[in-house]
């Protein structure tokens, strides 16, 4: 009895441990979308929307290599840490280390090669904008410098630690957000020289595009130089835990270069069949549209619109997912190599709560006060029809995180190439798609959108049914998707309702934005812990837990 009460104490204990490193990740998610939304209202009045598309286009090739080359470092260094260190060990642990550091010179070299010498064949060829070719040249060597940034964030990842990620992705984005505007200000006003010397003008949009993506570098130079100084002065305890070590089994660098391999390959092809959507999308839309007669800046304004302003703000509660599956997946692994059964699915059940209990909300709340919000933020552009993506298409934020964290449960229990195979089942669903919503419908840019929709709902359906066969898991439906619709639907219709007399009265979109922001924050708070949707258990787990419950408990709220 005793040792049963120790092992529930023990699983609580990591249950909770996990979701307060992956609120800690996420509070920092928000933090780093929040700035990147705000850098990104000024960059984009000065790039205006041609500009935006050459930038976001260029980042759409730049986050494909990224990914094959770097992007799965972290996730397969915290897995290989992690599982290390549940074993106690702590040499093999450091090898795993050196070993990573290793493969990310040589894949973000190889990279950044590729991202340099290609920029003029992916602009030409397969964007159909010429002039991205700048933006892309000046991405290149961050390609490298995030290899490194990645090993960095996995071992403290791996070590059961989100902080430093946390406080580095905060510097990286405050000095990217800094430099960004800057360096766009003043490469756009050369570009318009350039302009007047070639009879053309979109040297400035170019020039700006590529001085907005100059600050990405510096800010992940910056993030890798604050990690590599925490590293160093924690090698101490390293060294105290290499020379404690006891276990018999010595991995060498051979055998753990090949454990990295097999564990990155299915990350990166997974990462890859999800994310490369965006890539091909803009390849089919901008071969399409150039094909049924569109002009070139034409399509790059309707690309700004659609991948620089829409899945900005999308983009925003899906890096809660994101953050939530960065913690989940070593506390999994550390699970599965203790072979503890209901911690693992006590751990999978709580993630996917959790991101639908934020993702749900996000997507009423975007939806209802999408025409107030788009007006708030992008003042000086005519938001027709960003307006009406963010109503077609906020959706695509609960299918996203979901797709996000179920990813992350089957990498997290050893299945890595079960996402893989759901996401190149997905991704040849989604091409046909769209190009039935192009050339059939002639949806243009909503076809992108409305497919790309139905790619994250392929991808969540193909992977919970995987989790399901695999574990025998059942997910809760009342708590997790029920009472969170339940309570959004509540907290749209009041939040609506203030914005609405707000700015009738007052007449200030601002002040109506921030009164209907506050009523849906207290309305679905309060409604989530009148119908029980969330425990004083689980209230306790979060970061200031103890006020947060005081406060509840004063109100009557539980």
């Amino acid at each position: 009895m005793e040792n049963n009460r120790k092992k529930k104490k023990t699983n609580s204990r990591g249950s909770s441990s996990f979701l307060v490193q992956g609120i800690i990740l996420a509070a920092a998610g928000i933090i780093v979308r929040v700035i990147g939304m705000f850098y990104r209202i000024p960059l984009a009045d000065i790039l205006g929307d041609e500009g935006n598309g050459y930038y976001s286009s260029a980042f759409s090739i730049y986050s494909i290599l990224l990914i094959v080359s770097s992007y799965s470092l972290p996730t397969a260094v915290s897995k290989m840490i992690a599982t290390r260190l549940a074993r106690r060990e702590y040499i093999n642990s450091l090898r795993v280390l050196k070993v990573s550091l290793f493969y990310g010179t040589v894949v973000g070299g190889i990279g950044a090669s590729v991202l340099w010498f290609g920029a003029d064949l992916f602009a030409n060829k397969f964007l159909q904008m010429p002039f991205t070719s700048y933006a892309l040249k000046t991405l290149a060597p961050t390609i490298l410098i995030i290899a490194y940034l990645g090993v960095f964030r996995g071992y403290f990842q791996g070590l059961g630690t989100m902080m430093p990620t946390a406080v580095s992705q905060i510097l990286e984005q405050i000095i990217n957000a800094v430099i960004s505007i800057y360096a766009a200000s003043k490469l756009f006003q050369v570009g318009l020289h350039s302009n007047a010397v070639f009879g053309s003008n979109q040297y400035s949009y170019a020039f700006g595009a590529a001085g907005g993506t100059i600050g990405t570098g510096v800010g992940a130079l910056a993030a890798f130089l604050f990690l590599g100084f925490i590293l160093f002065n924690y090698r101490p305890v390293i060294k105290k835990r290499v020379r404690k070590d006891r276990s018999r089994r010595r991995e060498t660098y051979t055998e753990i270069s090949g454990l990295l391999i097999m564990t990155v390959l299915p990350i990166v092809f997974s990462s890859v069949a999800y994310n490369i959507s965006i890539v091909i999308d803009n390849s089919i839309y901008g071969n399409g549209m150039v094909f049924l007669g569109m002009k070139t800046s034409e399509i790059a304004v309707n690309w700004g619109i659609y991948s620089g302003k829409y899945r900005l703000l999308f983009n925003i509660p899906v890096a809660i997912a994101n953050s939530l599956s960065s913690a989940l997946i070593p506390s999994l692994s550390q699970a599965v190599a203790g072979k503890e059964k209901k911690l693992i699915t006590n751990k999978i059940s709580m993630v996917i709560r959790m991101s639908m209990i934020i993702a749900i909300p996000a997507t009423v709340g975007l939806t209802v006060l999408a025409a107030p919000i788009c007006n708030l933020l992008f003042h000086r552009s005519d938001n027709t029809a960003l307006i009406r993506m963010m109503i077609y298409g906020s959706i695509a934020v609960v299918f996203f995180s979901l797709s996000t964290v179920t990813n992350a449960v089957l990498q997290g229990i050893n299945h890595m190439q079960v996402p893989l195979k759901h996401a190149l089942i997905s991704l040849v669903l989604h091409v046909g798609i769209l190009c039935i919503m192009l050339f059939g419908f002639h949806l243009g840019i909503y076809g992108v959108l409305f497919s790309n929709i139905l790619f994250a709902v392929m991808m969540c359906s193909l992977n919970g049914y995987a989790i399901r066969r695999i574990l025998n898991y059942r997910q809760e439906i009342k708590k997790t998707f029920l009472l969170p619709t339940l309570s959004a639907s509540i907290m749209g219709a009041a939040a609506y309702g203030v914005h609405f007399i707000v700015y009738l009265v007052i007449k200030s979109n601002l002040l109506g934005v921030l009164a209907a922001i506050l009523t849906a924050v207290i309305f679905y708070g309060v409604l989530l812990l009148k119908l029980q949707c969330v425990s004083e258990n689980e209230l306790l787990s979060f970061p200031g837990g103890r006020k947060l419950t005081r406060l509840a408990r004063k109100f009557h709220l539980l």
